[in-house]
């Protein structure tokens, strides 16, 4: 049983729909709702504090993003993950930033590559507490760097065009169990080579990062279907 979602902050001057919208879609890419499962608009809007009428709207809207599937005479859920949809966002991935790593080892500042380890040891220190949602916040922020410090904006915006996709995955692929430590030290190391001004070093250890992610991935959608 997960935990409510909370009420929405009021006080925001978006509408109400948005403000809906924005809460139900950070709770899918967050794994928050996880695939699969049922959106009871009744539920939902005595969790958010609304009423039913901006929830319908923004299943609606989930629907339109493909993050919401419609079932006839059977509802709303949240759409499952399918192994195309993996590959294909992991395949772009791991050639976009294994591209970034090799340009920050080229272009970065001494400012971006601190701003990388400061990152580092907040992902450290998530993953020896086991606290999973800091670790997830701290590992996107360390991509994030990552690909500023490319020093690219073609490249920033097409990896800004996957990023609610690669937030879903990611989410789940850092719950696997011991995931959050291996994927610290893979950082390292790629920190390590774009400090040491080695691109194609960096660019290889941020390809094998992105397929490691990708394995980890799969490992855990395949335990929870052995486990329904």
């Amino acid at each position: 049983m997960r935990s409510p979602l909370g009420q929405i902050n009021l006080d925001n001057y978006k509408p109400l729909r948005e403000l809906v919208f924005e809460v139900l879609r950070e709770a899918i890419i967050s794994g928050k709702l996880r695939p699969g499962e049922r959106l009871m608009e009744v539920q939902l809007a005595e969790e958010l504090g609304v009423s039913r009428t901006p929830v319908r709207e923004a299943i609606r809207k989930l629907e339109l993003e493909g993050l919401v599937l419609m079932i006839p005479r059977r509802g709303a859920y949240v759409a499952e993950i399918s192994m195309k949809d993996i590959a294909d966002v992991f395949e772009i991935r791991a050639a976009l930033e294994g591209l970034a790593a090799q340009l920050a080892a080229e272009k970065c500042t001494p400012e971006e590559i601190e701003n990388l380890e400061r990152s580092l040891v907040k992902i450290n220190f998530s993953a020896e507490r086991g606290d999973i949602n800091a670790g997830i916040e701290y590992d996107t922020t360390f991509h994030d760097q990552l690909i500023a410090a490319s020093h690219n904006n073609r490249l920033i915006q097409m990896v800004s065009n996957l990023r609610e996709q690669v937030q879903r995955f990611r989410s789940t692929s850092l719950a696997h169990p011991g995931r959050m430590k291996i994927a610290w030290e893979e950082h390292k190391k790629i920190v390590e080579a774009i400090a040491q001004g080695d691109g194609e070093l960096a660019r290889q250890l941020a390809h094998e990062h992105i397929e490691n992610a990708e394995k980890s991935l799969m490992d855990v959608i395949r335990e929870s279907k052995e486990t329904k």
